[in-house]
């Protein structure tokens, strides 16, 4: 009889935090994404002829390879295409690397625009060649269209542009962009490094990686600007077996094969590291929530309650989401014998890992090698770094960032988010507190499937967009 009673105790419980959840999710108004670009077809056609002569310039970077004249090249056709940038802006080149330096009315708040140079290699049958900067379908096709010389045109077509008219920056404004960002190589370190002798501590650094994306989460729909507010940790790490091999018709148990397998299957299938929200991710779903159908905003609106809910499954909807949650191990190399018929006397397995920072590097690692010693596995770190500190998405300059996408992209909500990749911006983490990530442009689902992949491309309705939300930011960062 208690036990009957306590049950029902909990159910009447359970049955008011429901009722409340949803009363408070009936209060939250519902809101839609309205915006879509609508901009002057004469403005749209001139930058997408710009953003194709870029394209056209192939700037695939090779690593640990000098690439410096290649790059210089490329630099012209920049030249050609503002040249009052060039006239106007002091440029320093470092090894194909380029900072552009606009002096202010003052220097108390530095800002810096940036995004790289090269591209990934481009393979396959494309519909349009990767480096032909084709114009068709309303879009600009071709490597480097969406990754990121989109950016790269937006924010000097935005210099070109004031400074046609005059304007004199209410801060000291630095253009910045490396030319081995794909390959994580170090230019955007020399472009730090030379601010750091000129003793320049940006107040803003905004880089690529997040963007207004369409549909940003199944059933959430229209457009969203995502702004990156810090990135996971990477590292890549490799693990041996090793045995005294032998012939493959008497085989022995535990080989290298059989242990690194029984390695990987622990590490897919059970909680090899914990799941917790950190509070940017908090925030985008409660940003996100009032865009969503019911269900989905019953979940996002009621954080409070659904948040154990929602660590389980996201990783089950979304891989994206899910790693925003904790860190991740992405096997993706193998090896081991010649022949079919030997045992390997040495097998390995590569993994990428992504640190979180609830478990960053250090523990992660640790989790991961203790791991490998249950197998006899032996571990080896062939290169780490860990997560980059948050902007403070309270403060001043993100919240300038969110005011400047609300007035160029009226009816897309702003939103933090993590970034789980990896961009040049975690460089200038060392000398700026305010580092975002988000070039302002559209990336719908074919955009997004393009990058790196097969006919990459940008809609050229987004491309004024961009140049005004540069333009927009230049002149938001006041004393």
């Amino acid at each position: 009889m208690i036990v009957l009673w306590i049950f029902l105790i909990l159910l009447a419980l359970l049955l008011l935090l429901l009722l409340a959840a949803v009363i408070h999710t009936l209060r939250v108004s519902s809101k839609k994404s309205t915006y879509q670009p609508d901009p002057d077809p004469v403005r749209a056609n001139e930058y997408a002829g710009k953003l194709a002569r870029m394209i056209q310039y192939e700037t695939v970077s090779q690593p640990n390879t000098n690439q410096r004249e290649k790059f210089l090249g490329f630099h012209q056709v920049l030249e050609t295409l503002f040249p009052l940038v060039h006239q106007h802006l002091e440029k320093t080149e470092i090894d194909g690397n380029l900072l552009y330096y606009w002096k202010g009315k003052s220097s108390e708040k530095p800002l810096v625009l940036m995004s790289h140079q090269d591209v990934v290699p481009a393979e396959g049958e494309w519909l349009h060649g990767p480096f032909s900067g084709d114009i068709a379908e309303g879009k600009v096709w071709g490597r480097g269209a969406s990754d990121t010389k989109c950016s790269v045109m937006a924010f000097f077509q935005a210099a070109e542009e004031l400074l046609k008219e005059g304007y004199v920056p209410p801060c000291d404004v630095y253009l910045s962009s490396s030319c081995t960002e794909e390959w994580a190589g170090d230019g955007c370190p020399k472009l730090v490094n030379e601010l750091k002798k000129r003793g320049v501590k940006p107040y803003l650094v905004c880089d690529e990686g997040g963007g207004i994306i369409t549909e940003p989460i199944g059933g959430i729909h229209g457009n969203f600007a995502m702004v990156g507010v810090f990135e996971k940790g990477k590292a890549d790490v490799r693990f041996t077996a090793r045995s005294n091999g032998g012939h493959a018709s008497a085989p022995t148990a535990h080989s290298p094969i059989a242990r690194l397998a029984a390695f990987i299957h622990e590490v897919e299938t059970r909680p090899v590291f914990r799941r917790r929200m950190p509070p940017e991710v908090a925030a985008m779903f409660e940003t996100l929530a009032p865009y969503a159908f019911f269900p989905l905003k019953l979940v996002f609106t009621n954080l409070w309650l659904f948040k154990p809910l929602l660590l389980r499954v996201l990783p089950l909807i979304s891989a994206q989401a899910g790693a925003m949650l904790r860190t991740t191990v992405a096997f993706t190399m193998q090896s081991g014998s010649d022949a079919c018929n030997v045992m390997p006397q040495k097998a390995t397995v590569s993994a990428n890992m992504r640190f979180i920072p609830h478990q960053g590097m250090e523990e992660s690692l640790k989790i991961m090698e203790r791991l490998a010693k249950k197998h006899k596995l032996e571990m080896e770190v062939l290169s780490a770094s860990d997560y980059t500190a948050a902007t403070d998405i309270h403060g001043e300059a993100f919240q300038t960032v969110q005011r400047v996408i609300s007035q160029v992209f009226p009816g897309c909500a702003g939103s933090p988010y993590v970034m789980t990749g990896a961009t040049d911006a975690r460089f200038y983490q060392e000398i700026c507190e305010n580092v975002v990530r988000f070039a302002p442009v559209i990336y719908g689902p074919e955009q997004m499937k393009g990058m790196h992949g097969l006919n990459e491309n940008i809609g050229i309705a987004c491309l004024p967009g961009a140049v005004d939300f540069y333009k927009r930011l230049i002149d938001s960062v006041h004393n």
